[in-house]
């Protein structure tokens, strides 16, 4: 039997499977893994696959992927960030003139990244000043509940959060 794989990276154990199985129920939405990846569409893709490999350590996918519908159009550079294997798609579309994003228009808002801990955010914060690259430091607030986030952009405008939550 082939693996099954928890975000395209670790094997599920048992256990995973077993609770997967079990919440697939009749009347009731299949269960999914987990977050496999994000993909924006972005102005300039190596611009973008630097701007990541540096500010996250994301190595890249040797082969560039087709984009699904629409392959003739449109490519995708592959990165994954290797101790989480959170895995981003940066896609370049043909149709696209470079507009720079705006989450206030229909689409993505932002991307959050959970940290495990309070004191990664200001090392988070630490490494984007290390970078230059402008963010909005720890930020702590209770409105509408407790958590702590650092606020920062990509090169195509795109909000970041790396986001913490105590448990």
């Amino acid at each position: 039997m082939a693996e099954r794989y928890d975000h395209g990276v670790r094997p599920l154990d048992a256990d995973t499977l077993t609770r997967e199985a079990a919440v697939a129920e009749p009347g009731m939405a299949p269960a999914v893994a987990g977050y496999h990846h994000f993909a924006p569409t972005v102005s300039d893709v190596e611009a973008s696959a630097q701007w990541y490999e540096r500010v996250f350590g994301m190595t890249r996918v040797p082969v560039a992927f087709p984009h699904h519908g629409g392959e003739k159009g449109g490519y995708a550079v592959v990165l994954m960030e290797p101790r989480s294997g959170i895995v981003l798609g940066l896609h370049h579309h043909d149709g696209n003139p470079g507009q720079g994003f705006d989450e206030s228009r229909t689409g993505l808002d932002h991307m959050a990244f959970a940290v495990a801990g309070r004191a990664d955010l200001d090392a988070w914060a630490s490494w984007l000043d290390s970078l230059g690259v402008e963010n909005s430091g720890a930020v702590d607030t209770d409105d509408p509940v407790p958590y702590s986030v650092v606020v920062f952009r990509d090169p195509d405008n795109i909000q970041l959060e790396l986001f913490y939550m105590a448990g």
